[in-house]
C-alpha cells in the first residue's frame, strides 16, 4: 500500500478537528492537528542604523530576539511574524490583518494514495489551504 502525505492549513484547531472524523472515515493513516506558535519576542526598543551598528539578525530588528543559535535565527526570520516578505499576507491571513484570523493550525494527514484526492476534498470543503 503506497501512501501519501498532506500538509494543510487552517484559521483554528477545532475548524480542523470537525473534519478528523471523515478523513478517519477514509482510514487514513495517521492524521494529526498542531498548533503554529507564534513568535514571541520583546519588541524593539532601540533605534539603531542596520547598516552601520552590529545586530544578531533580523529577528532581533523587528522581534527583540536575542541570544539565538545560526539555525534558530535563520528559522525566526524566515517566520512572517519577523518578515512579511515570506510569504504574501494573503496566504497568511484569511482577512483582518490584524491577526485575529491567522492561519496557524496545521493538519498533517498520511492517506492510501487511492484515497488521497478524497481526502484533498474534504480538507477544501472543511476550510483548510493545501
Amino acid at each position: 500500500m503506497a501512501e501519501k502525505s498532506i500538509l494543510a492549513l487552517f484559521p483554528s484547531q477545532e475548524q480542523a478537528q470537525r473534519i478528523v472524523p471523515k478523513l478517519q472515515a477514509l482510514r487514513v493513516a495517521d492524521v494529526s492537528v498542531d498548533h503554529l506558535h507564534n513568535i514571541n519576542g520583546t519588541g524593539v526598543s532601540e533605534s539603531m542604523n542596520p547598516l552601520v551598528g552590529r545586530f544578531p539578525g533580523l529577528s532581533f530588528l523587528t522581534l527583540g530576539k536575542e541570544g539565538q543559535g545560526i539555525d534558530e535565527g535563520i528559522l525566526t526570520a524566515a517566520s512572517v511574524d519577523a518578515s512579511g516578505m515570506s510569504a504574501p499576507m494573503s496566504e497568511v491571513f484569511t482577512g483582518a490583518y490584524e491577526g485575529t484570523d491567522r492561519m496557524d493550525t496545521l493538519m498533517t494527514v498520511v492517506v492510501d494514495e487511492r484515497c488521497y484526492d478524497q481526502a484533498l476534498r474534504v480538507i477544501n470543503d472543511g476550510g483548510g489551504k493545501l
